[in-house]
């Protein structure tokens, strides 16, 4: 695998980002919004996500990050302080506290099945832990899984030490790594 450089998504790297996202195969229709809170879910355009995620980064707030091959932006993980997410699990406690999500993957094609997601979930990881999260929760599904894809396979988890914890609905489970 190339040597690779992670950065958090800030106003600073927002155009590393943006040029992630609106690449041929990007996935520009959702700009991570998804499991986001945004007014008008159903009928929001793509140019109006866009518009919420760039302020929810001008505002300072944690969206995840962006790896880096030299000067090529390669992928993109989602990891975030689960308040800053709609609800991921029906069993979610609130009350909890210091806990991050990881809820999205992208890796452009030319990279994808040579690591890069292993490296952004070890580096998410990192990232998390860096800023005060006393867990990670993740959402991800089994290979087979029609649908939520991108939010990883259970197995990458479990071999970081993942624990699952529950389901949320009938194909995430929810897992958890502790500390």
């Amino acid at each position: 695998m190339t040597e690779l450089d992670f950065f958090p998504v800030t106003q600073k790297t927002w155009p590393d980002f943006e040029t992630l996202f609106v690449q041929p195969g990007g996935p520009k229709y959702c700009w991570c919004m998804s499991w986001r809170e945004l007014a008008d879910r159903q009928s929001a355009s793509s140019p109006d996500k866009k518009k919420a995620m760039a302020a929810i980064v001008a505002a300072g707030t944690p969206v995840g990050i962006i790896a880096r091959s030299g000067a090529e932006v390669i992928g993109w993980c989602s990891v975030a302080p689960r308040e800053t997410f709609r609800k991921l699990s029906p069993h979610q406690d609130d009350s909890e506290k210091g806990i991050w999500s990881i809820v999205c993957f992208f890796v452009t094609r030319p990279h994808r099945k040579s690591g890069v997601g292993a490296a952004l979930l070890d580096a998410a990881i990192e990232y998390a832990h860096n800023n005060g999260a006393s867990a990670v929760e993740a959402y991800p599904v089994d290979p087979d899984s029609p649908s939520f894809r991108f939010m990883g396979f259970k197995a990458m988890f479990a071999a970081r030490g993942f624990r699952a914890i529950g389901m949320a609905g009938s194909r995430r489970h929810v897992m958890r790594l502790e500390g």
